[in-house]
C-alpha cells in the first residue's frame, strides 16, 4: 500500500469522519476495543474527541498486567520470599498490588527479584546462576505466549533445570463472550486486538457474528487504520450486519500464525483461569501440560496463600469490564495516580486508568 503523506491522511480522516457521522446519525453506538495498545493509541492520537458525540469508545480487558487477579501476585510474592529463588518479571509487574503488598514491597523487604525484558532473559539469568532457581512471571496474551512457550522448551532441550514458568497467559476470546453476557455492558461491536489477531487469526472471533450477531474489525494502530476500523463497524451496524473484517491485513491472517500456534499447543492446555473484574472464565487461560510439569512453577514451587478479600473504593474490575469510566471512581487522579496507584488500571502504561490520566485530564468529554 501506498504511503500517504500528512495531508492525505487528514483528508483520508475527514471522509471518515464525515461518513461516520452520516452513517451513525440517529443513533448512539458503543464500540470496545480489547487491547491496551489501542486503548493508548486511541487516546494519545485524540480520537475520542473527534468523533461524533454518538459515538463513544470504550475500553474492555486489554490491558494482561490489569486483568491478573490478587490470588496470582499474591502467588508471585511468596515465590519471591523463598530461599534460591529470583523472580524474573516485566517491569510493569512490580507495582501491581497483590492482597497485602506489591513485588516492590516484597523487593524492598529483601525479596529477589530481576526485571527482565523477555523470557530469554530469564533463561539466561537461570543459566549463570545455576544454584537459584528462576521463576519467570509468564503474564499476557496470545501475542507473548508463544515466545514463553519457547522459551520453556529451550529449557527443556537444554536440560536446564532451575528455570520454570509461573503462569497467566489469558485467552482474549472467552472474555469477550462473557462480556457480552454481562447486563451491565452493552456494546455494539468489537475492535479486535491487532497483535493477538496476528497469533490467533480472525477465526476465534467468529462467534461475535454468528452467535451475538455483532461486528468486530481487527484493528492496525495507526490513527487512520483506528478509524478505518470504526467506519467499517458503524457501517455494519447501520446496515444491520455482523461479521469479522480485517483492517490489518498486512500480518494478519485468517488462519493465525500456525507456527506460534504449534508452538502454544505443544506447551499448553486450555484451562478454567481468574480475570480481574471478571472472575473465573472458563477455557480462558494456558496451563503447561503434563509433559512440561517440571518447568510449571505452579507444581514445582505450590504454596498456599490465603484469600483475602480487600476493601477498597478502587474500582479497576468495573473499568475494566466497561461498566463504568475511570473518572466514575472516586480515587481517580486523587488517591490513585501513576506514581502511587491504587489499582492495576493505573501502573500499566497500557491500563485505561493510565491513559485517561496522561492523555485526558481536563478533557475528559468526548465528542466534538
Amino acid at each position: 500500500m501506498k504511503k500517504l503523506t500528512p495531508q492525505e491522511e487528514k483528508e483520508a480522516a475527514r471522509a471518515l469522519l464525515a461518513d461516520i457521522e452520516r452513517l451513525a446519525a440517529g443513533r448512539h453506538l458503543r464500540y470496545m476495543e480489547v487491547c491496551g495498545t489501542h486503548t493508548v493509541a486511541i487516546f494519545r492520537a485524540g480520537l475520542r474527541q473527534i468523533l461524533p458525540e454518538n459515538i463513544e469508545l470504550v475500553s474492555g480487558p486489554g490491558c494482561p498486567v490489569c486483568v491478573t487477579s490478587d490470588a496470582y501476585m499474591d502467588k508471585a510474592i511468596a515465590c519471591a520470599k523463598m530461599e534460591a529463588v529470583t523472580v524474573a518479571t516485566f517491569g510493569d509487574m512490580l507495582k501491581v498490588p497483590g492482597s497485602r503488598e506489591s513485588l516492590a514491597d516484597a523487593r524492598a523487604a529483601g525479596a529477589c527479584l530481576r526485571v527482565v525484558y523477555s523470557p530469554l532473559d530469564a533463561l539466561a539469568a537461570a543459566r549463570e546462576n545455576p544454584e537459584r532457581t528462576v521463576v519467570f512471571l509468564g503474564v499476557g496474551f496470545e501475542t507473548t505466549a508463544p515466545t514463553e512457550a519457547a522459551a520453556v522448551l529451550s529449557a527443556k532441550e537444554e536440560g536446564l533445570k532451575n528455570f520454570c514458568v509461573l503462569s497467566a497467559q489469558k485467552l482474549v476470546p472467552p472474555a469477550v463472550k462473557l462480556l457480552l453476557a454481562d447486563p451491565d455492558v452493552h456494546v455494539d461491536g468489537f475492535l479486535l486486538p491487532g497483535h493477538a489477531c496476528v497469533v490467533t487469526g480472525t477465526r476465534p472471533y467468529a462467534f461475535l457474528a454468528d452467535e451475538a450477531h455483532k461486528p468486530g474489525v481487527v484493528a492496525g494502530f495507526t490513527p487512520l487504520a483506528i478509524l478505518r476500523a470504526v467506519w467499517r463497524l458503524v457501517r455494519q451496524t447501520a446496515a444491520n450486519e455482523a461479521r469479522i473484517e480485517n483492517e490489518y491485513g498486512s500480518v494478519v491472517r485468517e488462519e493465525g500464525n500456525p507456527a506460534a500456534l504449534a508452538v502454544l499447543a505443544r506447551v499448553y492446555e486450555e484451562t478454567a483461569d481468574e480475570w480481574r473484574g471478571l472472575g473465573v472464565i472458563e477455557r480462558s487461560g494456558l496451563r503447561m501440560r503434563e509433559e512440561f510439569a517440571a518447568f510449571d512453577a505452579e507444581r514445582r514451587l505450590p504454596v498456599e496463600v490465603e484469600r483475602v478479600e480487600k476493601k477498597t473504593a478502587c474500582r479497576c474490575g468495573e473499568v475494566l469490564r466497561g461498566a463504568v469510566r475511570p473518572t466514575d471512581c472516586t480515587l481517580f487522579a486523587k488517591a490513585c495516580v501513576p506514581t502511587h496507584a491504587v489499582g492495576p488500571c493505573m501502573v500499566s502504561v497500557e491500563g485505561v486508568c493510565a491513559a485517561w490520566y496522561k492523555y485526558g485530564r481536563g478533557r475528559f468529554h468526548f465528542g466534538k
